[in-house]
């Protein structure tokens, strides 16, 4: 297979990489293509891990506010409610959508790509899953979520006392576990079991 590389744009011959092998560019030394030990394996136990996270944060508070005597703490789906009964119907949805619909689908559609890939023949509609993971991973805003978060708890410590709860510290592991999914898992491996398959 031919390719370019991206930094220098000298066209050379790419062989069939063996697993975990790095193909570098003859000229300037920078990664043309890698090739994964466990291109399964590894990315199916990081989304499981990463499911069962994302299980924990939505169903545990994720901070707890006390002041003036007054206590109360809320989770993802308590804060959307809230912004809904609010007033602000399209803050809520754009919040449920990026924290909440996006991961959910992006861990729910890698989960069954990589357990299907495990198969021998892999069948065609693992293709368009495939399609789908790629639209909708840029829309899994998890880390714009708790930056967020955590710029509002530096606005409100000087007002009220804050107490991270379990589902923040449950959202920090699940932006690392969604990280490493997307670094582990190889597209380009599992689109090689599905054209062996269409064949």
């Amino acid at each position: 297979m031919t390719v370019a590389c991206h930094d220098c744009d000298l066209l050379q011959w790419l062989p069939e990489l063996a697993p975990g092998s790095v193909a570098r560019c003859t000229r300037c030394g920078s990664t043309l293509a890698t090739r994964p030990t466990d291109p399964i394996g590894r990315p199916l136990a990081l989304t499981v891990a990463a499911a069962l996270m994302f299980i924990v944060a939505n169903t545990s508070p994720l901070m707890g506010l006390s002041a003036v005597g007054r206590h109360a703490s809320t989770s993802i789906a308590g804060g959307v409610y809230e912004m809904w009964r609010q007033g602000e119907p399209l803050a809520a949805m754009i919040v449920a959508f990026c924290a909440v619909i996006a991961p959910g689908t992006y861990i729910a559609v890698m989960a069954t790509v990589l357990l299907v890939a495990r198969r021998p023949r892999v069948p065609r509609w693992v293709g368009q899953l495939l399609r789908w993971v790629e639209s909708v991973q840029p829309w899994s805003m998890t880390e714009v979520m708790i930056l967020g978060i955590l710029v509002a708890l530096i606005k409100i410590a000087q007002l009220a006392t804050v107490e991270p709860g379990i589902g923040m510290y449950a959202v920090g592991g699940l932006i690392v576990l969604l990280a490493a999914v997307a670094m582990t898992s190889d597209p380009a491996e599992l689109w090689k079991r599905v054209e062996w398959a269409d064949r």
